[in-house]
């Protein structure tokens, strides 16, 4: 028996230092799965991150790409309308060229009409090829050849033609003839529906071109269009959306950076991004529109050279062949201007997509020579002129804008938390908490700490260790190895079951110092969390002071956009050069 019982016990140490081994195992592999959830973390964090890098490169490269085909496709819009239209320019620079030789008597009436006539060849289909035969026929005093000029230009462009004349018999001193003209083409005219060369007109009303007679006629007939469409309620609506797309096309953006607590917390952000965007704006269209009206414009001392210049705008007004593709130029320039943004150049090329129609409305061509006066080549005297003529829509527009983004200020501002944070191999999920910021910043500090509490000490106490299976189990096997040592009889009835006890003993003890430390590493993860939210907490209630703040100057500068606008009422054509001039003749003074 003494043999027995001494290989016996040899047999249980043997057994009692593996249950050992084993639990140290256990013990290791438990280390290193953690660790590995705390890689697999890390990982998820970089890919995440890695991802979010992505996205903005792909942005970015999108943005790029789009910017460099635009600026292709500005190049190669140009250039097919040179080599389609191009041929034109010749006969514009010629036209205004035939009427300064005529003052200064360089060039011989031979020579003119030379040029006339090889213009009139090359560009078959163009009005004012025609018109420059009828010049070089008017200087070599050539009636019937005139005559013939005169009627074919007519059949080409009958607007454009009748504007010319005005101008050249205004130019020189024919006040009746010049009147004639020009009435022959306003009675002409449908002001539902009008050429793009009646942007002259509006650039003749600036400079006073057409002398007091002319004046006073087109103030009338203007005055007249405008009541007709004045009526047409949805004429002036659509004014009105254009001046409102003017404005909201000067809101500055509101980077979240500038409120980064708030920006991050918030569910009502947007709102409020975009409320302060529309605020701020009252100041861009009071420094835009101030510099505008503000500016100097000194007129030339002649009448010949102002009338020049106004003849230079009528003959460079594109025609109507060329408006497709301006139209197109238009948006690609957009793209370029907005580094490759296409939606914001679309929303731009559509605000202005009017100003490329073939015919306009007069109420249309008044707000385009305000917004856009390139779109219709009109100068920036006449923009001003335009600008206080537009006074009305501007006022509504303004109106209807600050009524929008004061209505859409959020009533109540709220915080939102909820997050899931890895610890260990579980994860940790807030559920979602919201406070208002009416509520004073101590009381939401302290509810937020609560609901921290409330959620994550139930979390933490799961993390224990589960003593109660695990004795459970351990007593299961003591018994098993009671039933084994007693049938193997002797000492080994008490010794397996107490080293089968004390192995167990060993295992939860690991096991429970493993728990505790998971617990531990928890409860200081959870509350540097908990602080954190609470961190952010206090400095979304300081975005939100400063953005109330930022708010409430921005848009206190809608008073004086309103008495802007108001002002506007007198800046009229009364004041403008040559009302009452007659051009000078040899040895008179002008």
């Amino acid at each position: 028996m003494t043999e027995t019982d001494y290989a016996l016990h040899r047999k249980v140490a043997e057994v009692s230092r593996l249950v050992v081994q084993v639990a140290e195992q256990v013990g290791h592999v438990s280390g290193q799965v953690t660790a590995v959830e705390a890689g697999t973390q890390q990982t998820r964090t970089e890919l995440q991150q890695l991802r979010d890098e992505f996205r903005a490169f792909v942005d970015q490269a999108r943005l790029t790409a789009a910017l460099q085909r635009a600026e292709t496709k500005v190049g190669v819009i140009q250039d097919q309308l040179d080599h389609e239209f191009g041929h034109h320019k010749v006969v514009r620079r010629t036209a205004v060229g035939m009427l300064q030789a005529f003052d200064i008597g360089l060039v011989s009436e031979d020579t003119v009409r030379m040029v006339g006539d090889q213009l009139m060849l090359q560009t078959p289909r163009y009005w004012l090829a025609p018109a420059l035969v009828a010049l070089a026929a008017w200087s070599a005093d050539d009636p019937a050849l005139c005559e013939r000029a005169v009627q074919e230009s007519f059949r080409r462009s009958p607007d454009r033609t009748s504007l010319f004349f005005a101008l050249v018999l205004r130019r020189q001193g024919r006040h009746a003839e010049s009147t004639r003209w020009l009435r022959h083409y306003l009675m002409a005219q449908d002001p539902a529906a009008l050429g793009r060369e009646f942007a002259v007109i509006l650039e003749s009303v600036a400079q006073g071109a057409f002398g007091a007679a002319g004046r006073g006629m087109l103030r009338d007939t203007m005055d007249e269009w405008h009541e007709l469409l004045a009526s047409d309620e949805g004429a002036e609506d659509a004014q009105i959306d254009r001046w409102r797309a003017e404005i909201g096309g000067l809101c500055p953006p509101v980077a979240a950076d500038e409120f980064p607590f708030l920006s991050r917390v918030s569910p009502q952000w947007p709102p409020l991004a975009q409320v302060l965007s529309a605020a701020r704006s009252q100041q861009a269209v009071l420094d835009k529109y101030t510099a505008i009206m503000n500016a100097e414009h000194t007129p030339s001392s002649r009448i010949e050279d102002a009338v020049d210049d106004i003849l230079d705008r009528l003959v460079s007004e594109y025609d109507n062949e060329e408006l497709p593709l301006r139209r197109d130029l238009a948006f690609q320039q957009a793209v370029v201007a907005h580094d490759g943004d296409t939606v914001r150049a679309k929303a731009d090329a559509d605000a202005d997509s009017a100003s490329y129609d073939e015919t306009l409305d007069y109420l249309t061509v008044q707000s385009t020579a305000a917004l856009n006066p390139s779109a219709i080549g009109t100068s920036e005297a006449t923009r001003r002129l335009a600008v206080a003529a537009c006074r009305d829509w501007f006022h509504h527009a303004h109106q209807a804008v600050s009524a929008d983004y004061r209505g859409a200020v959020p009533q109540d501002v709220w915080a939102r938390f909820d997050a899931t944070y890895p610890i260990g191999s579980q994860s940790f999920t807030l559920p979602q908490w919201g406070g208002s910021f009416r509520t004073p910043l101590p009381e939401l500090q302290q509810d937020l700490g609560a609901h921290w509490d409330k959620h994550t000490a139930p979390f933490v106490a799961a993390l224990g260790y589960r003593y109660t299976s695990k004795v459970a189990v351990a007593a299961l096997v003591a018994v098993i190895g009671l039933f084994i040592g007693s049938a193997i009889g002797g000492a080994a009835t008490v010794v397996i079951p107490l080293l089968i006890v004390a192995g167990a003993a060993i295992v939860i003890n690991q096991g429970a110092s493993k728990a505790r430390q998971v617990q531990e590493s928890a409860r200081v993860l959870l509350g540097e969390a908990k602080r954190d939210a609470q961190h952010q907490l206090a400095g979304a209630s300081a975005d939100l002071t400063t953005w109330q703040q930022a708010y409430a100057g921005a848009d206190a500068v809608e008073a004086a956009v309103r008495e802007f606008i108001a002002s506007l009422s007198t800046a009229t054509e009364a004041g403008s050069p040559f009302g009452g001039r007659t051009v000078p003749r040899e040895g008179t003074q002008a």
